[in-house]
């Protein structure tokens, strides 16, 4: 016979929460590829911490608005590498970022200006005499490019000289050498080029003069003519597979009028070469091979590995930093003091649930039993969610968020209490374990909805005002929250359920009701002597 309308089916309520528990353990083991383990914060696992000192072209210090713009950009392409749990914070004239796990190679490289502008190849020479030019270069020497389409709209304006003697005086000799628009000077810095010493006008060249570089890999040099178009131009930048060979490339879709300059270059330079320079090197030098109508989609391709597509896109993507940043520090940050916090943590955390369990096996017997399995459950669905927001969003757990989530087991003790309370009640009025369930849980459940309501709330509004750490400590204080109703609605209160229909557990001595029985019994004598006596 089907049970009553609105009567608890406790069997199909954890059938479901397994059902749950199933889906959660079957994507952290059979996805994502990584072991079954919460990714930790650089206070857990150590890290990297780079110092990057701002540079500005007239040597003068950099505004605070420009500090703060740059410090927002790195942020974003942190948040582009799939790191979780980073920081990026002001310290003077430097931005400090910290970054856990692996990622220290990717931090270093998130200063860069990213200043990209599209040149035109007239020459090429491979770096040294037995090196050979890689990427998707043409076997044959190209034919020097045609004159690219006027665009002085689409290319910066030459830089500043530095307010700094001495500075100027370099850039002015390096830019005599590296950007001469005479044809013997060229040729002769082109064939004494070393590719292995650094490049003197790194994200300081000027777009509107010829230049000699190498490529960002030391093996070719070119000598380019005057940039037709800038990065600036490009509205979006994604990385993957190349689509038409092996390795990756960079796919990059312009503005409204970068399309115009791009689809007219092509159209007038089929078969010729045209250099995409990052920070004045070369990252690819591909042969026009079609032209490209504007709306179509444009390939960067070289030796690219996907880390370097990923990151090339990602600053792409971002923008270009309004200043320039030289890496002054790099160190790797190790984690055993962090270790030592958490064990510390762990230990006090464990000393206290063992005297919650005491408690509540003395005072409540079997649904002292219950509230423990409930907490061993909750962790249960907690630890697989830790993992697999690990995969997905890059969470990473650190020290504050272990603390929301100990600040989240006394929430989740607390629900069961004001259920086993609420029953305690009803038995004190006279009905038996079985009856006073379901008006317990009536009773219970408005209360219980309304401190997860308030705890949930607070743990938004902290996440959405807090910076660092304590955004951590929200996050994992507001996950906790939410997981403690799914555990409350679809594993306690059934198993609680399921215990009044039991004859062992539903007995006063086991259940932890006896003495609310006793209570109720002696109030209702009292109440009868009482009216007697009336």
């Amino acid at each position: 016979m089907a049970p009553p309308a609105g009567r608890l089916r406790p069997w199909r309520n954890l059938a479901i929460f397994a059902g749950i528990v199933a889906v959660l353990y079957s994507l952290v083991f059979l996805t994502g590829g990584g072991g079954a383990t919460p990714k930790l914060g650089i206070d857990l696992q150590g890290g990297t911490r780079v110092t990057l000192t701002a540079r500005t072209v007239d040597g003068r210090p950099p505004s605070r608005e420009s500090l703060d713009q740059a410090r927002q950009i790195i942020e974003q392409r942190v948040n582009g590498i799939g790191v979780s749990g980073a920081e990026v914070v002001l310290d003077g004239t430097n931005l400090i970022i910290t970054v856990p796990g692996e990622n220290g190679d990717q931090a270093r490289t998130l200063g860069q200006t990213a200043k990209l502008y599209f040149r035109p190849v007239l020459s090429e020479e491979p770096a040294g005499t037995s090196a050979p030019v890689p990427g998707p270069h043409p076997p044959n020497p190209p034919t020097p490019a045609a004159p690219a389409p006027s665009a002085p709209s689409s290319v910066g304006s030459a830089p500043a000289e530095s307010a700094d003697p001495w500075v100027a005086e370099q850039i002015r000799q390096a830019r005599a050498r590296l950007q001469s628009p005479d044809p013997a000077v060229q040729q002769q810095t082109l064939a004494t080029l070393n590719c292995a010493l650094p490049n003197p006008l790194r994200g300081s060249d000027d777009p509107n003069l010829p230049l000699i570089t190498c490529d960002q890999h030391h093996t070719a040099k070119y000598l380019l003519g005057p940039a037709f178009l800038s990065g600036e131009q490009i509205s979006s930048a994604s990385a993957g597979p190349n689509q038409e060979g092996t390795g990756y490339e960079v796919r990059l879709r312009f503005k409204h009028q970068g399309e115009d300059i791009w689809a007219q270059y092509t159209a007038n330079n089929v078969g010729k070469q045209s250099a995409f320079v990052l920070d004045g090197a070369v990252v690819s030098a591909p042969q026009v091979l079609a032209a490209i109508p504007p709306g179509q989609p444009t390939s960067i391709t070289g030796s690219f590995t996907q880390a370097e597509a990923q990151t090339l896109a990602n600053v792409l993507k971002y923008g270009s930093l309004p200043l320039s940043f030289q890496s002054s520090e790099s160190e790797t940050v190790s984690a055993t003091l962090g270790l030592a916090s958490l064990r510390a943590g762990l230990l006090a955390g464990a000393l206290g649930l063992a005297v919650v369990f005491v408690y509540c096996l003395f005072y409540y017997r079997a649904l002292g039993v219950l509230t423990i399995l409930s907490l061993a459950l909750s962790g249960l669905i907690v630890y697989a969610v830790l993992v697999l927001l690990g995969r997905w969003i890059g969470f990473t757990l650190d020290l504050a968020g272990v603390a929301g989530f100990i600040v989240a087991i006394g929430i989740t003790a607390d629900s069961f209490v004001i259920f086993f309370e609420r029953l305690k009640d009803e038995v004190r009025d006279g009905r038996t374990f079985r009856s006073a369930v379901p008006r317990a849980w009536v009773r219970a459940r408005r209360t219980i909805l309304s401190a997860d309501a308030v705890s949930f709330l607070a743990a938004a509004v902290l996440y959405v005002l807090a910076v660092g750490q304590v955004k951590g400590f929200a996050f994992t204080l507001g996950m906790s929250t939410v997981l403690d109703l799914v555990v409350v609605f679809l594993a306690t209160h059934p198993l609680v359920a399921m215990a009044s229909q039991s004859r062992l557990l539903s007995q006063p001595r086991l259940s932890g009701l006896g003495a609310a029985q006793r209570a109720g019994a002696e109030s209702r004598a009292g109440l009868a002597t009482a009216g007697k006596g009336a």
